[in-house]
C-alpha cells in the first residue's frame, strides 16, 4: 500500500497456516517477504490423517509458491532482529517497515514438498508393515493418531501410553473419558500414568519397551507424540529478548503488536495470549493483524481505530477416526458423528485451502 508515495516492507517470520495466511492477505498491499526455512505451507491437523493416508497429504501440503503469487519468498531460518532489519541464515538481510513473528512451534521437517510426501509413505509404510504399534503421549496427537490407525487397521495392535491421569488433559473430564471409551471400543489399549523407555527396545533389538511401572509392552514400532517445544530460543539473542515471558512466549497487546514496539506483530502459538494454542484462533490473529497493518500502512490512523482481538473461548475438537470426534464447547461436550461431521472427515483442509485463495 502506498503511504507518501511509497510501497511499505511487511516481513513474515514463519510459514506455518498463520504466517502464511497473512502473507497471503497482504501481497497486494505491501512489498511482502516471507523468511521461512521450507518451501511449503503445511495444514498441520491433518497431518495424523496423512501418515495412514498418504495421499491426502497432495491437498494438506502446500508451496508457498502457489498462494503467494505477488510476494518473495526466502527459504532459510531467521537469526537476528534489529530494528530495521531481519537477518537470516544463509546470509540475507532484509529491511522491513513493518515486522511480524509467527514462528509457533519448532519441527523438524524437510525442506521440500516432495521429500516432506515422501516421508508420509515412509510413515505409512511403518504402520502397514507393523502388527503391534505402541504410541506414546495422550495429548490430541497420540489420540488422533490412535484413532486413524484403529480406523484404517483394525487388525493392528495398538497400545498408548500416557503419563498423565486422563486423556487430553487440556480439555474437561468428560471428553477425556468419552475418548477413552471410544478408543477401548476400538482395541485401543490405553495405559495411563505411565512413562516408556523408548531406548530399551534398542539395547536388545526385542521391540519389547519397558513402563515406568515395570510392564513389558510388544511393539513392532513406536511413535512419539509429545509436545513440540516454542520457536522462540532464537529471539534471545534480538532486539524482543526482553519482550518474552518466562514461558518463552511473546507478549502482545489487544491489537498484537509485541508491547512497547509499534512496527512490531506477533501471531499464533508464539504469543501470550490466554488460550487453547489451535489453528482456528491463529488464522483469526492473522485476519486481525492483517486489517492492522492495511490501516497503518495507509497513514495517519489512530490508535482507537485499530481492531482488537479477543482471546478465544474452550472449544475443542479432537477426530476419532473418520466419523467420529469429540467436541468441548462452553456449554456442553458431544462424541460422535454430529461433531465428526464438523471435523473428521475433511479436517477443515478444504476450508482452509479456500482460506489460502486454492481449489479446495
Amino acid at each position: 500500500m502506498e503511504s507518501g508515495g511509497e510501497t511499505r516492507r511487511v516481513v513474515v517470520v514463519g510459514g506455518g497456516i498463520v504466517g502464511s495466511l497473512l502473507a497471503k492477505s497482504l501481497q497486494f498491499n505491501a512489498a511482502v517477504t516471507l523468511i521461512d526455512p521450507k518451501e511449503y505451507l503445511e495444514i498441520t491437523w491433518a497431518n495424523l490423517r496423512n501418515m495412514v493416508k498418504p495421499s491426502f497429504a497432495e491437498r494438506s501440503v502446500i508451496n508457498h509458491t502457489d498462494y503467494l503469487t505477488n510476494g518473495r519468498i526466502v527459504t532459510s531460518a531467521a537469526t537476528n532482529i534489529t530494528d530495521t532489519h531481519v537477518w537470516t541464515a544463509d546470509g540475507h538481510r532484509i529491511a522491513y517497515d513493518y515486522l511480524v513473528i509467527a514462528t509457533g512451534h519448532r519441527d523438524v521437517v524437510p525442506n521440500t514438498k516432495t521429500d516432506r510426501l515422501n516421508q508420509y509413505k515412509a510413515e505409512n509404510q511403518k504402520i502397514q508393515s507393523a502388527n503391534s504399534i505402541l504410541i506414546v503421549g495422550g495429548g490430541p496427537t497420540g489420540v488422533e493418531l490412535a484413532g486413524e490407525i484403529a480406523t484404517d487397521f483394525p487388525d493392528k495392535k495398538v497400545t498408548l501410553v500416557h503419563k498423565g491421569p486422563r486423556l487430553l488433559e487440556f480439555i474437561g473430564t468428560k471428553a477425556s473419558n468419552k475418548t477413552l471409551r471410544w478408543l477401548k471400543s476400538r482395541k485401543v489399549e490405553v495405559k495411563l500414568e505411565q512413562a516408556v523407555d523408548l531406548n530399551s527396545s534398542t539395547l536388545d533389538g526385542s521391540h519389547v519397551y519397558k513402563t515406568s511401572s515395570g510392564e513389558s509392552i510388544k511393539a513392532d514400532c513406536h511413535f512419539l507424540c509429545a509436545g513440540k517445544p516454542l520457536a522462540s530460543a532464537w529471539l534471545n539473542d534480538t532486539i524482543l529478548k526482553t519482550h518474552l515471558d518466562g514461558n518463552g512466549r511473546l507478549m502482545v497487546d489487544e491489537h498484537l503488536r509485541v508491547n512497547g514496539r509499534a512496527n512490531i506483530f506477533a501471531i499464533g502459538d508464539i504469543t501470550d495470549i490466554p488460550e487453547l494454542k489451535q489453528g482456528f484462533l491463529a488464522q483469526k490473529h492473522a485476519m486481525v493483524v492483517a486489517k492492522n497493518l492495511k490501516l497503518l500502512m495507509s497513514g495517519g490512523v489512530q490508535e482507537s481505530k485499530l481492531s482488537k482481538y479477543e482471546p478465544g473461548s474452550a472449544i475443542a475438537l479432537v477426530s476419532l477416526g473418520r466419523k467420529d470426534a469429540i467436541a468441548q464447547f462452553p456449554f456442553a461436550t458431544i462424541s460422535g458423528c454430529l461433531p465428526g461431521l464438523l471435523k473428521s472427515r475433511d479436517l477443515f483442509v478444504g476450508k482452509t485451502r479456500k482460506n489460502m485463495g486454492l481449489q479446495a
